[in-house]
């Protein structure tokens, strides 16, 4: 997991632009300090992100492995619109490692949390892990998330990625790279949101950028 690209695999020097810009607002970063399940209670985490209002779709379970947790900082605002984008976001995240650890580059939470682009990347950037050998091991933390709402259905998120306890691992072997860390171990997101017929906020696309100087640290 650690030094690597995610899901779409595009580095961009003015990632953190990405939609936030787009559409204008005054919506500003989410606040709180909620950190959300997983990295120091030792145990797997199926649905790490905020609870999301009552939708039509029946949501994937997500457990992942007991050596693979994720943690969700600053999660919620308090405004139920812009935490069930956050949540979905967060799962979007979660769907790929997901998939990762289950060697399955056509996972289903991956299509259900992903669509367009962003599903078409991820598919692709899974199925080169899994053609690896490898999967992961260890915690990867999400903070400092951005999100402007702009209309019914569409939305967009910025956040980062801190990967700095996060390594590869040898599938067949289970041998953990533990690779010491560096900038490019933090990671900065920016994603584009829609909100589908069963009222999950789908990423549709996504944008990376690693060792970005607002996520460093």
């Amino acid at each position: 997991m650690k030094r690597r690209t995610l899901p779409i695999a595009v580095a961009f020097a003015a990632a953190s632009a990405l939609l936030l810009a787009a559409c204008g607002g005054d919506d500003g970063a989410s606040g709180g300090g909620d950190e959300i399940a997983g990295v120091d209670t030792g145990k797997s985490t199926a649905s790490p992100t905020p609870s999301r209002p009552d939708v039509t779709a029946e949501r994937p379970d997500m457990t992942l492995p007991q050596d693979v947790e994720e943690r969700f900082e600053g999660w919620k605002t308090g405004d139920a619109t812009k935490d069930a984008v956050l949540a979905d976001a967060g799962s979007a995240q979660t769907a790929v490692t997901y998939a990762v650890t289950k060697g399955d580059p056509e996972s289903p939470a991956l299509r259900f949390y992903q669509s367009g682009s962003a599903l078409a990347g991820s598919q692709d950037w899974v199925k080169g892990i899994v053609d690896a050998g490898l999967t992961y091991s260890g915690s990867v933390r999400y903070f400092a998330p951005e999100i402007r709402v702009f209309d019914k259905q569409s939305a967009g998120v910025s956040y980062c990625a801190d990967e700095s306890k996060a390594y590869n691992k040898n599938r067949k072997t289970n041998k953990v790279d533990k690779t010491p860390a560096t900038d490019d171990s933090y990671v900065l997101y920016s994603t584009s949101l829609e909100k589908n017929d069963q009222g999950v906020w789908q990423t549709t696309k996504l944008e990376s950028e690693r060792g970005n100087k607002k996520c460093v640290q």
